[in-house]
């Protein structure tokens, strides 16, 4: 269907602009032969080192399995964009610092166990057996985006998790099996805030 030109001079001086702005846009884009999704995937303010140690923290969380891992899936991709987006409230700049620091500048050089146990320890801290710290740990909060990021990607939510469109009936007492996964599509216990 072609849309139909406005008849009103206004609106034709209106709707011919918005055009005008958007072949503009195309060939901006095609001369300098950027691609759009370029010009978000290096956010401002995140330094090379700050990527990768995020990149190695997220696979630790979720390393891969029989199904790609977070690292596998652009989760620090998703939490630097959460995180800079403000979707946490405040800026990326103040988490990924507070990572650097507690993970100590030589986190890429020591090895494996190694980076298991000091992450192990920063999650403990975070999330303690007792009442919570008064003052909550920002791993809280990267945690939260590592895990949201990855279990709302493809791989997470369709090979990691069972999916079913449209659920079946409604049985609230069903047999868990060993082996058997959750479900992407149950929200219910998902806590944003």
């Amino acid at each position: 269907m072609i849309a139909k030109a406005p008849s009103d001079p206004t609106e034709l001086r209106d709707h011919l602009a918005r055009r005008d702005v958007l072949r503009g846009a195309a060939l901006l884009t095609l001369v300098l032969g950027v691609p759009a999704h370029a010009l978000v995937a290096n956010p401002t303010g995140v330094s090379g080192h700050q990527m990768a140690l995020l990149r190695q923290v997220c696979k630790l969380v979720i390393p891969r399995t029989d199904t790609p891992g977070a690292g596998d899936v652009g989760v620090s991709e998703f939490v630097v964009l959460a995180l800079d987006h403000g979707l946490l409230g405040d800026g990326q700049a103040d988490h990924l610092v507070w990572l650097e620091h507690v993970l100590g500048a030589n986190f890429a050089t020591i090895g494996a166990a190694q980076q298991v146990d000091r992450l192990g320890a920063i999650d403990r801290a975070a999330f303690p057996a007792g009442p919570p710290p008064a003052t909550p740990s920002p791993w809280r909060r990267i945690k939260g985006l590592i895990l949201t990021g990855y279990y709302t990607s493809e791989a997470g939510a369709s090979r990691e998790l069972q999916y079913e469109l449209v659920p079946g009936r409604f049985d609230p007492d069903l047999p868990l099996h060993p082996g058997d996964r959750a479900w992407s599509s149950d929200w219910t216990a998902v806590d944003f805030g």
